[in-house]
């Protein structure tokens, strides 16, 4: 049998947090931690109507690095808490309204292994976002999600595969000059530590 995954429950009143507890207590997937525990907690279930300022305030003071993660278990989700939610890094979202003991279960195991989990139709809503900024924020200032330009990924592609300056300005018909300022803006911009950390970053993030 797997470990319990510990679970801890907070709620904008009483009476939604010992809803939660009630339907989470009997499984044996998860073990109710206490808020003397929080920081033991692989995930934290926050539980309210609304995703308001109070809420997120909450939540962020629940994360304080990694763990636990987050689950927020809201009546209204729109794409107003979408945004706020994705800001903040919670990693699952559930309505009220289809939080039964069998989806609070599903869901806290998925954030707890950092896989994801919202409503069908924010999914939708979140793509559309996504593509809206990268096409009148992003794609204009020459940026990605990434976070990367093109041009610095072809630089970083040719640094991993072994070439120096002068190879890759041959490469990509760059100047020298133009080659040392996309590393420098690369490393600086990441706080990164030189050309091979730049590139350990990238593969890492698989971004080449």
């Amino acid at each position: 049998m797997s470990v319990p995954i510990l679970t801890y429950v907070h709620g904008s009143d009483p009476i939604s947090r010992a809803g939660v507890i009630s339907q989470l207590r009997a499984r044996p997937e998860v073990r109710l931690v206490n808020e003397m525990e929080v920081d033991e907690a692989a995930v934290a279930v926050v539980v309210t109507d609304y995703l308001d300022d109070d809420t997120a305030r909450t939540m962020r003071a629940l994360r304080r690095g990694e763990m636990p993660r987050l689950l927020l278990v809201a009546t209204v989700l729109d794409e107003a808490a979408l945004v706020v939610a994705a800001e903040i890094g919670v990693g699952g979202l559930l309505r009220r309204i289809d939080a039964t003991p069998d989806a609070l279960v599903r869901t806290i195991s998925r954030v707890a292994t950092g896989d994801g989990e919202i409503p069908s139709d924010l999914l939708g809503r979140l793509m559309e976002q996504l593509g809206r900024l990268q096409r009148q924020v992003l794609a204009p200032r020459g940026l990605t999600f990434t976070g990367l330009s093109p041009r610095e990924v072809d630089v970083l592609r040719l640094v991993a595969d072994g070439l120096d300056t002068g190879e890759i300005a041959q490469a990509l018909n760059y100047s020298e000059r133009t080659v040392k300022n996309v590393l420098h803006e690369v490393t600086t911009r990441l706080q990164l530590r030189n050309r091979s950390h730049a590139v350990a970053y990238a593969v890492r993030e698989g971004l080449i």
